[in-house]
């Protein structure tokens, strides 16, 4: 390699200043082009899941990289469109034969509310409960309704996000190595093996989160579909299947669950419990509570922060800092992100304090034979009292 002259060899001064001018320009364009940031997330998070597919079969088929591509992702289209005219039609099918009894439901409802209830002294107007509920529901909908042209415009702006994603994604996949190659290039001779160390870290994290990811959801798609036959609730291994793929998103599948399931619930009622349909909504509300709680403080930090090998008080932090600064998709990425932050940092301390980085020692390794023989000897030892 040839040497570099000392002459035009930057001093340290004007590489500080060139490396803070570059991550003033960076945060710059982070905060101007804010809106570009999720969905070139979702490109990498999606080439980063299909590529060993997409290199699986380029390998059974041999054909070139390019035309591997584009069978995948056609067979990607073909299932998700016959999926989906498969689904439809037996939902549509099923609401139709279903009698929803609505009818009855507002018969029940309207009954209810029409009388005063009298409860430890206290007097409820169902009348009046029911007018401030409808006025505060025109007042939930009237600004929808009156928005349509704003709807309009987000779901087209939807769509050509969703096409912004694709064409990116098939592009990383396409050249995936061609990007990895030039990445590894930019990296000093003296620090290739370093970073290579970490590269492989950060799949291990991540792929270890997509499939603790995927668990989670099966898992919950079994407990809610169990939880709906139990009460006789509608429809319920769709809306298993719902929330499954709602669990994804935390806290705004939640709640978009409750919803759809409270509308179910409100119409449908329950297919076994002689209850009326708005002491069953209350039922599906309670159980949502306690799903919720459940899953946020338990199956959450169980399943995906051992995935990323994070205590779970860690994962809990992570999801609100992470809806707190990226809303939905720093929801779902917290935990990963930490993980990965992790690595990046007890890199950049072991070299700060000038000690191995990749030597991270085992909480479970065994204290050392003397020591360990001292706090044994401590314990055992009885206690003098003081006289």
């Amino acid at each position: 390699m040839e040497e570099k002259n000392p002459e035009t060899t930057w001093s340290i001064q004007t590489k500080t200043m060139v490396i803070t001018t570059l991550l003033v320009l960076i945060g710059y364009a982070f905060y101007r082009f804010w809106e570009v940031v999720g969905p070139l997330v979702l490109s990498l998070i999606l080439a980063y899941v299909l590529t060993p597919a997409v290199k699986w079969l380029q390998q059974k088929l041999k054909i070139p990289r390019f035309l591997s591509i584009v069978i995948f992702y056609l067979l990607l289209f073909f299932i998700v469109a016959a999926v989906l005219s498969t689904a439809i039609p037996l939902l549509i099918t099923q609401i139709s034969s279903l009698d929803l009894g609505l009818h009855d439901t507002m018969v029940q409802t309207s009954a209810w509310f029409d009388n005063r209830y009298e409860f430890a002294g206290f007097v409820i107007d169902g009348g009046e409960i029911l007018a401030r509920a409808m006025d505060a529901l025109q007042g939930i909908f009237q600004p929808v309704i009156g928005q349509t042209l704003d709807i309009v415009a987000l779901l087209f702006t939807s769509v050509i996000w969703i096409i912004f994603i694709l064409i990116l994604s098939f592009y990383m996949i396409k050249d995936h190595e061609k990007i990895l190659d030039w990445m590894h290039h930019l990296i000093p001779q003296r620090y290739q093996q370093d970073y290579e160390r970490i590269m492989q870290e950060f799949h291990q994290i991540w792929s270890s989160f997509f499939r603790g990811q995927l668990i989670l959801a099966l898992l919950v798609m079994v407990i809610i579909s169990a939880v709906g036959l139990l009460i006789g609730l509608r429809f319920a291994l769709v809306l298993g299947i719902l929330a499954g793929f709602l669990e994804f998103f935390p806290s705004v599948g939640h709640m978009v669950w409750l919803i759809v399931a409270s509308i179910v619930a409100l119409l449908g009622g329950s297919s076994w419990i002689n209850i009326p349909n708005f002491a069953f909504v209350i039922l599906v509300f309670v159980i949502y509570i306690i799903y919720t709680q459940f899953d946020l403080n338990y199956l959450i930090p169980k399943i995906i922060g051992r995935s990323v090998k994070l205590p779970p008080m860690v994962v809990i932090l992570g999801i609100v800092i992470g809806a707190t600064v990226a809303g939905v998709l720093g929801v779902v990425l917290a935990a990963p992100t930490i993980a990965s932050l992790r690595v990046v940092g007890r890199y950049v301390y072991a070299h700060l304090v000038e000690i191995e980085p990749f030597s991270e020692p085992s909480v479970s390794e065994p204290l050392p034979e003397p020591q360990l023989r001292w706090w044994r000897g401590k314990f055992k030892r009885p206690l003098k009292k003081n006289l």
